[in-house]
Formats: C-alpha cells, structure tokens, sequence
C-alpha cells in the first residue's frame, strides 16, 4: 500500500494549523479572569447545542468506529450497525429520562451522583473503576487502534505514530472543555466529509465509475449475506451479534451504560441547561444514524472488492505479517485507493477523530481524579486553580500510561485479525451491567441501598468474570439447544457477551432489590434525588425529532431484516 505524498502532509498540516488556530482562539477569547474547575472541566455554560452534539459524536467517533466498526463490516456486515442505530435511540432515552436529574441535582461527574444518591464508599470505589476502565480499556485501544490505520496509510513506524498522536491529544486536552467543545464542531466536518469521500470511492469502484447509487444496488446484490441485521443462531458471527439481544436484551444496556453513565460522554451536557443539552443530545442522534454510512458501508464493500477480485484491494492487502486476516486493515487499504489530496484530507479526518476522541477521554480522566479523589481523598482543601494543574498533570499522565499499554499490550489484544470493536465492547461490558443497575435503580427506586449499589459494582464485575470463563469449566453444550451457549470458532460453547450483559444485569436487579428490602426492613435510611414528573417534559420539536428518529430506525430494521 503506497505512503502519503508531500501534497497530502500539506493538506494534513493545513488541517493541523485550523484547528491549532481555532483552539487558541476560543481558549483566549472565553478565558475567564480566574481559573475555575468547573469551567475547565465542564465548559459551564458556554458550550451551544450544536456544540455539545458535535462533541459528542467527534467524541465518540474515534479509531473503534472508523477502523474497527469499519473492520467488523468486513467481518459481520451491516448487522454492526446495531450499535450505532440503537445508540440514536438512547440518545433520545438519556436525553428525556436520564439528563434532567443529572442537572436537577447539580449533578457534575458521575462519582459525584453515586456519593450524592449512595455514599463517598460507593463513589470512590466506582471512581478507581472508571479510571481504570477509561486508560486501560478506552485510552489505550483509540490510541493504538488509531496508531495503527494511521500507520497504515501513511508507512510511518507504528510506534512514532502512538507518540505523535498522544502529544497532539494532550496539546488539545490542556485547553479545557471548552477547546475541545469547539475544535470537536471542526473535526466532526472532516471526520464526515472524509468518511463520505471513502464511501463515495468504494461504490464508484464497485460499480466500474457508473456512480454510487448503482455501487450500492451491486453492493447490496453481490454481498447479500453482509445486509442482514439480525442473525440467526445458524450464523458464524452470531457470538458477537446475538439475534433479537440487539433489539430487547443486552444492547440496551451497552448502550445506555454508555450513553447515560459515562462521564467521557454525558460531561459534554452537564455544565448546560436542560433545552441546550436536550437539543445537543437530539443533534448527535441525528448524526449517529448517519455513520454507518461513513464507517460501516466501507467496511462491506472491501468485503466485496476482495471476494470479486474487483481491483484496487488484494486479499493479501490485509494480512498481517503471520498471514492472518485482519479486518482492521480494511478502512486503511480503502484509504490508499484515494487520490493525492483526498488521501489527505481522509488522513486528516482519521486523525481528527483519533484526537478527539483521545481529548475527550483525557478530559474525563483529569475530572474524576481531581474532583472526586485527588479533593476528596487527598486535599480537601484544594483552590481552584491548584485543581486546575491537577487536572493537566493528569492528562499528561493518563496518555503516558497509555501510551505504554499500547506498546507493550496493543498487538497482543487487538492485533492478528482480532476485531478492535468487539474487543471494546465486550471487555467494557464486565462492568456495564453493574453500572447501570446501581444508576437506574438510584434514579426511579428511593429505597435503594448504598449495599445494594455496593453489590452491583463489585458484584456484577465478580458475575461478569465468572460467566466468561464458564466453559473453560463446565460444559455449556447442554444450553445450546435453549439458544444461552453458542460454539465459538474452536467449537468450544460460550454465552455471548451480549447476552452475558443481560444475564448479569439482571442479577444485580434481584440482588439490589433484595439487599435493599432487607436493609429497609432493618431501618437503613437512603439519600434521595430531587426529582419530580414535571422534569421529563419535553418540547415539542424535540419530540417531532424524536419520533423521526424513531420512524427511521423502524424503517432501516424493517428493509434489512
């Protein structure tokens, strides 16, 4: 695969220049005489509607969704899309329900909901877990995911690829929220405009130059088997995608884990009012159910090229140097078909999307530690502007360690055809369930117990654990028959982690429920949350979009059955 040309560094470091640029300007033109935590970390105030979606997606959007969702199109089809489509939904489900607490309650990092509705034991316990799950899981497969396509495209050592995007990351974290609030509006623009100039070039491909609305007929002809959005339990990937569990069971709580309580996302709506960051919500709805056309649709169609031999991409394109398939590869070999310029341009909306998604997680890391441990456990007394330079040491921190993760564990987890995606999802997914147990039953149940969310953390983690590792103990073949034990590619029966999600979820419901009777029995007193049903109105634009968002969900499900 040929590197990059002198001509598409130049177009990189033009984009490069803007966004610098734009970032010292918004830093210098909103910054505040003092400096203020909450405005550092939460942009209190400042960041607009479009702002906060736009965010959102150039947040969320990052190496897992252009490679690795792009890589499991090419290994499971249009059926991943699942998780972006459903993610619109939750949006909406955070947006109405979840949204409206949080700010009612002054709610201004997820540990701090937890010490509010339970006690500091709880909140520490889940900060440490975040941390960890933030650098060890999120942190560092962007950055090595990212390094990775990165490298790809451009013949750049792997390793110079993971230090260059770092530095680039923590030179955008340190301006606060508000620097990445508004350099995200700019990195979302390249970030589409790149990813529709890939999907414009696969269909063109594929349909000889005769334009991608006949690219996408043939597309949809020739990989028939790649369209189909619900597995059946007949189907190689159903392990990662189990039928109906996309619809009713565990991707629900996947998403609304994410989406709802999760300080790297719902930060960007904390510091704004309730129509601003319902509006900033809606918007990144919209903009969801538009990236399987950027990530996913590539993914598919190098499928295509490579099982027609159309030309362009070679089988032998996206191997590794053992000679195993790597479907990370597939977004990378596209990208190389792109002309002089546009190769840069779609090397810059890569990289804007790694760096922004890195800058936002850096963000989340530095507000937990400083405001929920490094002021509670260790200077209570802290000024606001020593929590500032905390805030910055730890961003500088959090991307050395993950750095050094990338390094030393990159390959061994994500790399040799492995699925980056899936590798995400399945490893955060040891802890979701036991997240959004403890969250929804402290919004919408007030006898919930501080030992009952207890259970849920370190409970459902201890479940989770346990269930991966069940068939290397038990023979799981006896449920396969009740569709709960699927074989995996050795033939060894395992339960798909989707459906391990839902099992541990509601575990920790029944645990939770019981744990919280039996204490109220014996007279424990719980911490309640102002809440009232006045609180979950909505507008009526907000509901139009909403239910257009809804309308096209039915309509995606109802054509790719």
């Amino acid at each position: 695969m040929s590197g990059l040309h002198k001509y598409d560094y130049i177009v990189f470091f033009i984009y490069f220049i803007i966004v610098s640029s734009y970032g010292f300007w918004i830093y210098y033109k909103k910054k505040t005489a003092s400096a203020d935590s909450k405005d550092y970390f939460l942009a209190e105030g400042s960041l607009t509607w479009w702002a906060i979606g736009a965010s959102l997606i150039a947040s969320n959007i990052s190496a897992e969704q252009m490679i690795g969702m792009s890589g499991s199109g090419f290994k499971l089809g249009l059926a991943i899309s699942a998780y972006e489509w459903m993610a619109s939904a939750t949006l909406i489900i955070v947006a109405v329900f979840f949204m409206p607490v949080y700010l009612k309650n002054k709610i201004f990092t997820m540990p701090q909901f937890l010490s509010q509705r339970y006690n500091e034991k709880v909140a520490m316990i889940m900060a440490v877990f975040w941390l960890m799950l933030y650098i060890v899981v999120n942190l560092m497969s962007i950055l090595y995911l990212g390094a990775l396509a990165i490298s790809g495209i451009s013949g750049l050592d792997l390793t110079a690829c993971i230090l260059a995007l770092a530095i680039f990351a923590i030179f955008i974290t340190l301006g606060g929220m508000k620097v990445i609030g508004y350099t995200d509006v700019i990195q979302v623009f390249f970030l589409i405009l790149g990813g529709l100039v890939a999907t414009y070039l696969a269909l063109n491909l594929i349909s000889g130059g005769e334009g991608i609305i006949k690219g996408f007929g043939v597309l949809r002809t020739g990989a028939s088997e790649h369209f189909h959005l619900i597995f059946k339990k007949d189907n190689p990937n159903y392990m990662d995608l189990p039928g109906l569990s996309v619809l009713i069971g565990g991707m629900w709580i996947a998403n609304l884990s994410y989406w709802g309580c999760n300080q790297y996302i719902t930060q960007r709506a904390l510091g704004a009012s309730l129509p601003v960051a319902r509006a900033g919500l809606l918007f990144a709805a919209f903009l969801k159910m538009l990236m399987p056309v950027i990530v996913v649709i590539p993914g598919i169609a190098v499928y295509y090229i490579v099982k027609e031999n159309v030309g362009g991409i070679k089988a032998g394109d996206l191997l590794t140097a053992s000679g195993v398939e790597d479907p990370n590869k597939a977004y990378p070999a596209l990208l190389g078909l792109l002309p002089i310029g546009l190769k840069g341009l779609s090397f810059a909306a890569l990289t804007a999307a790694i760096v922004a998604s890195l800058a936002g997680k850096a963000n989340s890391i530095a507000t937990i530690f400083t405001l929920d441990i490094y002021k509670k456990a260790f200077n209570p007394g802290a000024g606001e502007r020593t929590m500032v330079n905390v805030g910055k040491i730890t961003v500088v921190v959090s991307m050395l360690m993950a750095v050094v993760l990338s390094l030393i564990v990159g390959d061994a987890l994500m790399g040799e055809g492995k699925q980056g995606f899936q590798y995400i999802q399945e490893y955060t997914g040891f802890v979701s369930p036991g997240i959004f147990a403890m969250f929804i039953l402290g919004f919408f149940w007030k006898k919930t117990t501080s030992n009952a969310a207890l259970f849920a953390t370190i409970g459902g983690f201890i479940v989770s654990v346990l269930l991966k590792f069940l068939p290397g103990w038990v023979d799981l073949s006896g449920l396969h028959e009740y569709g709960w034990a699927i074989a995996n590619s050795t033939g060894v029966f395992e339960i798909p982690f989707m459906d391990r999600m839902l099992i541990v979820f509601a575990v920790c419901i029944l645990g939770m429920y019981l744990i919280s009777i039996y204490e109220g029995k014996k007279g424990v007193v719980t911490n309640g949350l102002e809440i009232d049903a006045k609180m979950f109105r909505v507008s009526t634009s907000f509901a139009v979009g909403a239910l257009i968002i809804f309308a096209m969900i039915v309509a995606l499900y109802s054509a790719f059955w």
